[in-house]
């Protein structure tokens, strides 16, 4: 046992450490998307120019495209982490919901509250979703994060608890839920909804998305 440890042990590759060079690359990367991001949130997205990214990074304009081939490239990177931690507080809103119209309406309202703080990023975000060039890739990148699983759990526990009937479909459903949540944002964008105005019209929608599904 004890000498098939140690042969495990001596065929096993070391992890390197990273190279000084290789923690000057993330370090510059980390830079260029903070400032990115920071000139995205204030001046949108076709304010903020690739110049405006490497000065407010204190780098050129080189430097940024050794990191990033141009600004949906990276505006794709900063919306890449925002979807990752946005995911998480939806999902975890749904488990402090009680019945299902409550968890759905968590689960609506804490992407709305989290986008509300950063309401030119999102409108960003709406302006290169529909773009020719960079719209397909970030409406991908969206999808591909399972945002509709989300309201799919939810839907799922609900006829596990008995709330809801055997066949309630809920792919359906989920995507309609979904339609319902990206569809608000331009209310909230656009038109200036405060977040007590998306929960009147979060709710109206959820009941008639669930209009038939209810046991009995």
């Amino acid at each position: 046992m004890i000498q098939s440890a140690a042969i495990r042990s001596e065929g096993e590759t070391p992890k390197r450490a990273p190279t000084s060079r290789a923690l000057a690359k993330r370090q510059t990367r980390l830079k260029v998307l903070n400032a990115a991001r920071n000139l995205f949130s204030e001046e949108g997205y076709e304010g903020a120019t690739i110049r405006d990214i490497a000065a407010a990074a204190g780098m050129s304009t080189g430097a940024v495209f050794a990191s990033f081939r141009d600004k949906s490239d990276l505006f794709r990177e900063i919306m890449s982490d925002d979807l990752d931690t946005l995911l998480v507080v939806m999902r975890t809103a749904g488990t402090q919901g009680g019945k299902i119209e409550d968890s759905l309406l968590k689960v609506l309202m804490a992407g709305y509250a989290f986008y509300k703080a950063r309401m030119q990023l999102a409108r960003a975000a709406f302006s290169v979703a529909w773009d020719i060039d960079g719209g397909p890739a970030l409406r991908a990148l969206a999808l591909s994060r399972g945002f509709q699983d989300v309201f799919s759990e939810q839907l799922t526990s609900a006829v596990e608890r008995g709330e809801l009937s055997q066949q309630p479909e809920v792919k359906l459903r989920s995507q309609m839920l979904m339609d319902c949540f990206l569809a608000n944002f331009s209310q909230a964008i656009f038109e200036g909804w405060s977040l007590d105005a998306l929960q009147a019209r979060a709710k109206d929608q959820i009941r008639i998305v669930l209009a038939g599904a209810r046991r009995g």
